[in-house]
């Protein structure tokens, strides 16, 4: 002990010395190391809960990415099937148009077709009557001088029967 005592160590300070280091050791272990441990494992927790969280969030992201283009990509699709599917009721809805405008115009170009006929035959009908009227009064005329009025008769009536079977009906065909 002599050493000790020459180097100035005192042995009951030494020892008082040990104790209080353990002491403080043990009050600083226990108050305020498995405290801030226990917060730094809970801080790292938490870091790494936040990286996973984020490593899913990435993952999520890029699967709504998937998703949408893959929704973009069928409802592009979707809508050139409609869109193609418009333009062919569309053509087919003015094919129909177009048929059906023929088709009155036709149904209009007949009409108007039969109209004028009827009103040609009217027309020729009404001719001949004046043809004959005015055929009759001549003859009538030139008549009268040469014939008597019974023989006169006799032969306007056979030349107007014939003229009115014949003659003006022929001129309409």
């Amino acid at each position: 002990m002599d050493i000790l005592n020459l180097f100035g160590l005192e042995t009951g300070l030494f020892i008082g010395q040990i104790l209080n280091f353990l002491i403080l050791f043990f009050i600083l272990k226990v108050f305020l190391y498995k405290p801030i441990m226990s917060m730094l494992d809970e801080r790292n927790q938490r870091i790494k809960q936040g990286l996973d969280d984020a490593e899913k969030a990435r993952k999520s992201l890029q699967e709504a990415d998937t998703q949408k283009i893959g929704i973009l990509k069928v409802a592009k699709i979707d809508a050139d099937k409609i869109l193609e599917n418009t333009k062919s009721v569309a053509e087919s809805l003015k094919q129909k148009s177009i048929d059906d405008a023929k088709k009155q115009s036709l149904g209009i170009v007949d009409d108007a077709r039969k109209q004028a006929s009827e009103e040609f035959e009217k027309a020729s009908k009404q001719i001949g009557k004046m043809s004959v009227d005015i055929s009759q009064k001549i003859v009538s005329k030139v008549l009268s001088e040469i014939f008597t009025e019974q023989e006169k008769s006799a032969i306007l009536s056979k030349a107007i029967e014939k003229i009115e079977k014949t003659g003006y009906e022929k001129g309409t065909n």
